[in-house]
């Protein structure tokens, strides 16, 4: 099981903030880093200093980092048009020398549009899908030959489909809920398939419907990885779990039911719970980017079991 790092800098963060959490996933041991793709705080905090760009960040970050996997959970499509997003994904993997993997999602929040002038289309999905196909298909196109896509929302022609990334492929993720559009997605284009803030229960059953939509379409279910975003919140003792609980505005019994919370022990039965059911990888959603005490306890108490 892989545990990565899962952080959402609207809420609040600096850029020396992220690199420090960056550098203790690095030294702690931990398979990734990843961020959220957002400008604007959501609930009732107060979002100081104010966004960050997941793409900017992580370009900064895979010069200061050497070892982990860089990448986001979701790269909104309506921030980038795809070529333009090709260009930037694949010039960070070079600049990290091969380390970063693309999660791509339709974007939903509507008010964080509206505040900084991006337009919000109405039909989302229908540009994902568009969108996928143009990013892995510029990456795919050989050195010395040109892509061409004519679509309903994107045309591209004689593009040189440059530069490339280090990487022969770069991973591409996709997650969601849906019951059909998204796991035939994932079928055509993901390497690995994300849910997000699910029960063990309802994973399960969106697992088996990825599974069977990558049958359907000629693909062996297992070429994808399955994964599992969870907010955590671990503790050595329970007043140690109360106080991350408070620090981050949640109820223990809230989180223990939702994400992973609680003891190392605790904590270590529940993701055995999602590996029984297909999940090899838990993006750790860290909500408190000032208690790196927090990293270095799932580090030590909860790696360390499932290693």
């Amino acid at each position: 099981m892989d545990l990565r790092i899962f952080t959402e800098p609207q809420q609040g963060a600096t850029y020396d903030t992220l690199l420090a959490v960056a550098k203790a996933t690095e030294d702690l041991g931990f398979d990734a880093f990843f961020r959220s793709d957002h400008y604007l705080r959501m609930g009732s905090v107060d979002g100081l200093p104010g966004p960050t760009d997941a793409w900017i960040t992580l370009a900064g970050l895979a010069r200061e980092t050497k070892r982990i996997r860089l990448g986001t959970l979701m790269t909104a499509g309506t921030f980038r048009l795809p070529g333009v997003l090709a260009i930037q994904v694949a010039q960070v993997d070079q600049m990290s020398g091969g380390r970063v993997e693309l999660g791509l999602g339709a974007g939903w929040f509507e008010e964080e549009h509206k505040a900084y002038g991006i337009p919000f289309p109405k039909e989302k999905f229908a540009r994902l899908e568009e969108q996928l196909a143009i990013v892995t298909g510029l990456w795919a196109t050989e050195v010395g030959k040109t892509f061409d896509f004519h679509g309903t929302y994107y045309d591209l022609t004689d593009s040189p489909a440059l530069p490339k990334p280090a990487q022969k492929k770069v991973p591409v993720l996709i997650g969601g809920h849906g019951a059909t559009r998204t796991p035939r997605l994932a079928a055509r284009y993901a390497d690995e398939f994300n849910i997000p803030f699910a029960s063990v229960e309802d994973s399960e059953r969106q697992f088996g419907r990825v599974r069977a939509a990558a049958v359907e379409a000629g693909r062996d279910a297992d070429d994808l990885t399955y994964s599992n975003a969870l907010v955590v919140c671990v503790g050595r003792n329970d007043q140690e779990v109360a106080r991350r609980a408070a620090a981050i505005g949640r109820e223990v019994e809230e989180l223990k039911a939702n994400g992973l919370a609680g003891s190392p022990a605790e904590v270590v039965d529940k993701i055995g719970r999602y590996a029984e059911i297909g999940s090899r990888r838990i993006y750790l959603q860290v909500l408190d980017l000032g208690d790196l005490d927090h990293l270095e306890l799932i580090s030590s108490q909860v790696q360390a079991q499932l290693s």
